[in-house]
């Protein structure tokens, strides 16, 4: 009798398996889908016995759904989820082809590296391992592999929260991307200090467009109600507005604990300090500092000397938990009279507290393969399916585990040109993800 494969011998192989589907979501619709991909990750469950859900928004649009029973089911399930869709990649930018999987320099390389068929291949890996073996997770799993996050996740994961809540009967917890990778900075005795970053709280988003109106006429004319004057007035009132710094608890959190661990002390006036020790991953928490807002799109008039009825502009605003009422009203006072604002899409903030068995179950699994890190909160600047979740009263965490070398620009690799991760990380994620699914 052979032995049978483990997660680490798998999760490489599936990693590169589920980057060589191009599942490019250009937002639009326009692209491949994750139907072969969706089916990829069915045969893999179901070679295992397993018998997984998959549902369709649209067609080739997949999601992949499996429960799995724990060892204690009349505690709440956990979901387990990844998406398999990537943002697009121009492959002459690249190194290498993007859906190559090419193994190079100890990474390997492809859109969807890291965001995120990594954390995908160590969920499959580690359920094929759980199962194969006859052992049961700590509770019940709900393993989802959803369709669309990089677009909102309207196809995906929205779609089954609506269409499909069933499928998360009794969970009350969820896994998934951007957390639980390592920094390193020098602690208080000047050492290399590791501390992991568990994702515990999401800013919110809202897409909006500000259309300004006034009086169309001749463009050699002087106009007082000139809509594009107007919103240009709007748009410089909004982007000169001293959005203040506010520090919610989970953010406050971080910076207290990288206070800590290195000896530096900092100010609400002054974070410096601490927020240097970041390194490349500084990006990911500085805009969690504030709400931001930023024009992104400006629309008007069709010929130099025509003055235009109406003139539009679209802007992305992020907020903090708690924070998308004020940031609104002050949103309206600053457009103007002139202007109207409207909501294109938006979606939740939220906040996860760290005080839950899980979290500490997270931060063994973690302690145990890195007995000298520390973990720490903090909160994304964008957000994952786990929003989609919360409408289900499920309290989301960012945590794909990854012991990152500390010379590597970790941020630069989201959406970025030649993504890739260390093959050392990915079977420390492996073996962090086994830990915790036996202990959560």
């Amino acid at each position: 009798m052979t032995d049978q494969p483990t997660a680490l011998d798998e999760v490489v192989q599936i990693c590169q398996d589920l980057i060589a589907f191009d599942t490019s979501n250009f937002g639009d619709g326009s692209g491949p889908g994750e139907r072969k991909a969706a089916e990829y990750v069915v045969g893999q469950f179901e070679e295992v016995g397993l018998e997984p859900v998959v549902v369709e928004s649209d067609p080739g649009r997949a999601s992949v759904v499996v429960r799995i029973p724990g060892q204690d089911s009349s505690r709440g399930a956990l979901v387990v989820h990844g998406h398999l869709d990537v943002v697009p990649a121009t492959a002459s930018d690249w190194q290498v082809d993007p859906f190559g999987a090419e193994i190079k320099d100890g990474c390997i390389w492809g859109r969807g590296a890291v965001d995120m068929k990594d954390m995908d291949a160590m969920i499959i890996a580690n359920v094929r391992e759980l199962v194969r073996s006859g052992r049961k997770p700590a509770r019940d799993l709900v393993v989802a592999m959803f369709a669309d996050e990089e677009a909102g996740g309207r196809k995906g994961s929205h779609h089954l929260v609506a269409n499909h809540p069933e499928l998360f009967e009794g969970a009350t917890e969820a896994i998934s991307e951007v957390g639980g990778y390592s920094i390193t900075f020098p602690d208080v005795a000047g050492k290399e200090q590791r501390a992991y970053l568990l994702q515990s709280a999401e800013k919110g988003l809202a897409w909006l467009t500000l259309r300004a109106t006034g009086r169309a006429g001749h463009g050699s004319v002087p106009n007082p109600d000139n809509a594009v004057m107007h919103l240009a007035q709007a748009l410089t009132r909004i982007n000169d507005h001293p959005w203040p710094r506010q520090y919610g608890a989970t953010v406050r959190a971080l910076l207290d604990g990288l206070a800590q661990l290195s000896g530096r002390t900092y100010t609400d006036e002054d974070p410096e300090p601490v927020l240097e020790l970041l390194g490349s991953t500084r990006g990911f928490v500085d805009a969690t500092l504030q709400d931001t807002v930023n024009a992104t799109m400006l629309d008007a008039g069709y010929k130099h000397n025509v003055i235009p009825q109406t003139a539009t502009a679209g802007i992305d605003c992020r907020f903090l938990p708690g924070h998308e009422d004020e940031l609104m009203a002050t949103l309206r006072d600053l457009a103007g009279e002139h202007v109207t604002i409207e909501t294109v899409h938006r979606d939740i903030a939220v906040e996860a507290p760290y005080d839950t068995d899980l979290v500490e179950a997270m931060k063994r699994s973690l302690l145990a393969e890195d007995p000298g890190a520390a973990v720490l909160p903090y909160c994304l600047s964008a957000g994952t399916d786990n929003k989609a979740l919360s409408l289900l009263g499920i309290k989301g965490y960012g945590f794909t585990p990854l012991r990152l070398p500390a010379d590597l620009d970790f941020a630069a690799m989201f959406h970025g040109v030649d993504e890739r991760v260390p093959v050392e990380s990915l079977l420390f994620g492996t073996r962090v993800l086994g830990r915790l699914l036996q202990d959560c």
